[in-house]
């Protein structure tokens, strides 16, 4: 019968390990911390300036952070409810035209993604590099054609030129959701074939389901660019009570006498849908774009 001893010195480089690893991790929480407070200065300056009253001056050295005499949240509901910049109503076109717009882009896109990658047709890789080519073409040149066109439909003054493309697609997310349903083992297909399910079923049914996460990257991603647009509405909207709220926020500063204390209580409720949404889409958003690009 043998006993193990252990070494004096073994048991002095394991304590010295343990306390470099604890030493080494509370570095980088202190850097973490340090620059997640960095990253939230512009949001504490903008509460800061939500919070004024009128008529201060905000470009102060060094900045003001918080004010030190009155706390003004009825900021807030002048900014939502302003007679001339009614920014509730904005927000509620907003979302209105995210609904449809984000709707179109993901069932389009799915839809032209499937054949290009579940199928074997004539022509298939032709047809997918035309669509990635268009990618090389800029919004700017087709401007004034879309503009001309639109006009001539009589859609000018409505929202059907900010929707009705998204129903086309979009080479980018055509291709993300592509390389995802590539990535599908093809013995689901033959299976569900040989169940009788045609082409549809087995996209609905199957490749649908389990492309949910490059679906949620083409969601999300489509919300942020709706929800930042600001040349489209400008140029296709021209009453007031159809404007998007990244029109509204532009309303702020357009005026001689820009009430930034305003300004920047809208910027702050503008930023709460985004929030809202990234913390119920985090889940599929983190691994779709994981996913993506392993699996592409």
């Amino acid at each position: 019968m043998t006993a193990t001893i252990e070494r004096p010195g073994r048991r002095r480089r394991a304590g010295r390990s343990v306390v470099r690893e604890s030493l080494g991790k509370g570095v980088v929480y202190i850097g973490l911390i340090a620059l997640s407070a960095f990253i939230m200065l512009p949001l504490g300056w903008m509460l800061t300036v939500a919070l004024l009253p009128d008529n201060v001056s905000i470009f102060t050295s060094p900045p003001r952070w918080f004010p030190t005499e009155f706390w003004h949240w009825e900021n807030f509901e002048r900014a939502l409810f302003n007679p001339q910049r009614p920014f509730a109503l904005y927000l509620f076109n907003t979302i209105f035209l995210e609904f449809f717009v984000v709707f179109g882009s993901v069932v389009s896109c799915a839809l032209v993604a499937y054949p290009l990658a579940r199928m074997t047709f004539r022509g298939r890789n032709v047809i997918f590099t035309i669509v990635i080519l268009t990618m090389l073409i800029p919004w700017q040149g087709l401007m004034i054609p879309q503009f001309v066109f639109f006009y001539e439909l009589g859609w000018y003054g409505t929202y059907l030129p900010l929707i009705v493309p998204s129903f086309t697609g979009s080479a980018f997310f055509v291709f993300l959701i592509r390389q995802y349903m590539k990535s599908i083992p093809k013995d689901l297909d033959d299976a569900a074939r040989l169940d009788g399910a045609g082409a549809f079923r087995i996209f609905w049914s199957i490749i649908l389901p389990l492309s949910r996460p490059a679906l949620a990257v083409c969601a999300v991603f489509t919300f942020l660019s709706t929800w930042n647009d600001l040349l489209g509405p400008v140029i296709y909207l021209n009453r007031n009570e159809q404007f998007t709220a990244a029109v509204g926020l532009a309303g702020f500063i357009s005026t001689q006498n820009p009430e930034y204390n305003l300004l920047m209580a809208a910027n702050l409720i503008t930023i709460i849908p985004v929030l809202v949404l990234y913390f119920v889409a985090q889940k599929y958003l983190i691994g779709g774009i994981a996913s993506i690009g392993l699996k592409g």
